[in-house]
């Protein structure tokens, strides 16, 4: 059922794109034939006064906004098919895959297994600023995420100072968390934190209140140093292990689980060797199942210049507020990204993470 609802929710995906697609190129072709025809009218010196003329160029604006509306009409068919298949399918989804609004998971209960995709947020297009198709990615994680919390020139983001972008971003990134731990089954993922300057406790809190946070977030320099270090020698243990095919001689104290690394206000507190550890974490962490979400300003990072370039390109970069940023791999729009938001005054979140909290420490993490 996971596996139909994934594929449905590709299909209206690429139904959205392809039809938002046609509508477009419909009126470009209605606009460039509307310019011809009125340059052909002003050619005619006979034209240009009088009667004649004015009656040609009212005949092509006629039919310039009788084919926009013919594909206008097109367009809203198609749109109300796919806003009743999204209203089927909002309510069907399982936890991975559903806002936190959906009743789903108010009866929450924590896995057995780990799901197939995640949602990571809601992505629309002005033609359809009603119509939320969700934002899927397959688990295990392929790359690591990027909450932006820069200044980006969204209108969203232009309207928040500096410290309000910085905090809806980790908050972003908590909720992201949360989300995966939610989903996974206990002690499948360890949640570990790099917080230089202590910026995120409130943000953090309900990860620490609930338990899901177990280890204090690395602080400092000496913090940085000692997380990156502790990673990136599992790292290099996990992917030789992998590499000889001899998983079975991994250390009998290696913890198997899954590691999620969150690193906020980065590049403070990073020297260059952390840098360099961290784009190994980024590069080589996910297929030895260490996965890193990054809670930055890129031009905080300037300093750096082309050098962390390849880190930026690969990872999965998300907003904390509205930004039209993502493409669709079949005709390429700009798609508005939306994040996903626990309703005000909802206790669910902290519903969800004891639970989580519970399962884990019932396997003894």
């Amino acid at each position: 059922m996971e596996e139909r609802l994934y594929n449905q929710i590709w299909g209206m995906f690429e139904d959205l794109a392809r039809t938002v697609a046609a509508y477009r190129s419909a009126v470009e072709f209605a606009e460039s034939r509307l310019d011809r025809e009125l340059d052909q009218v002003l050619a005619d010196p006979r034209n240009r006064i009088g009667g004649a003329g004015e009656r040609a160029r009212e005949a092509a604006r006629a039919k310039c906004e009788e084919l926009i509306a013919r594909a206008r009409q097109a367009l809203d068919r198609d749109l109300r098919q796919l806003t009743a298949e999204s209203d089927v399918v909002e309510p069907a989804l399982p936890p991975a895959l559903a806002r936190w609004d959906n009743p789903v998971w108010h009866a929450y209960r924590v896995p057995s297994e780990s799901p197939m995709a995640l949602r990571l947020g809601d992505l629309r297009l002005p033609e359809a600023p009603e119509l939320l198709i969700p934002f899927l990615i397959r688990l295990p994680l392929e790359r690591g995420l990027w909450v932006d919390s820069g200044r980006t020139g969204s209108e969203a983001a232009m309207t928040l100072d500096a410290a309000q972008l910085r905090r809806l971003a980790m908050d972003c990134a908590v909720t992201h968390a949360a989300r995966l731990l939610a989903v996974h089954a206990p002690g499948r993922l360890v949640l570990q934190v790099i917080d230089p300057a202590g910026t995120a406790a409130p943000s953090l809190a309900p990860l620490l209140r609930s338990g899901v946070l177990t280890a204090v977030p690395a602080a400092g320099a000496q913090g940085v140093r000692e997380t990156l270090a502790n990673l990136t020698q599992r790292v290099d243990l996990v992917t030789m292990a992998l590499r000889a095919g001899a998983v079975d001689s991994l250390p009998p104290g290696l913890d198997t689980a899954e590691r999620l690394l969150i690193v906020n206000d980065f590049p403070h507190g990073f020297d260059d060797r952390a840098v360099t550890q961290l784009r190994y974490l980024a590069d080589e962490g996910p297929a030895a199942g260490v996965h890193l979400m990054m809670v930055a300003d890129r031009e905080d990072a300037d300093a750096y210049g082309p050098v962390l370039d390849p880190l930026w390109r690969s990872l999965l970069r998300i907003t904390p507020v509205p930004d039209d940023h993502l493409a669709d791999p079949w005709v390429h729009h700009a798609w508005t990204y939306q994040p996903l938001a626990v309703p005000p005054g909802s206790a669910v979140l902290g519903q969800v993470l004891d639970q989580v909290a519970a399962a884990h420490r019932s396997e003894g993490r």
